[in-house]
């Protein structure tokens, strides 16, 4: 025989997903303290990763638009 169970608090649903992908990567002896150090208030590690590669893309799509002749400067679509 089952017993139903009677909860005080209602199953909710997680949260909403923020980030569709993930990327797991190797990086040298010291570096994440590196970053640690380099936080600004209330910042964390993931949100430093994620404007440093967002910068690094937008740095290079603006040299790839200079070095094409001007008729073929299509942006590549960076979600936000």
């Amino acid at each position: 025989m089952t017993q139903n169970h009677v909860h005080a608090i209602a199953p909710r649903m997680g949260r909403k997903k923020l980030w569709a992908e993930n990327i797991n990567l190797t990086l040298p002896e010291g570096a994440k303290a590196k970053m640690d150090s380099m936080l600004e208030d209330g910042e964390d590690r993931l949100e430093l990763i994620r404007s440093a590669i967002d910068r690094e893309i937008k740095r290079r799509e603006r040299k790839l638009r200079l070095s094409e002749p001007a008729g073929d400067q299509d942006e590549i679509p960076w979600p936000e």
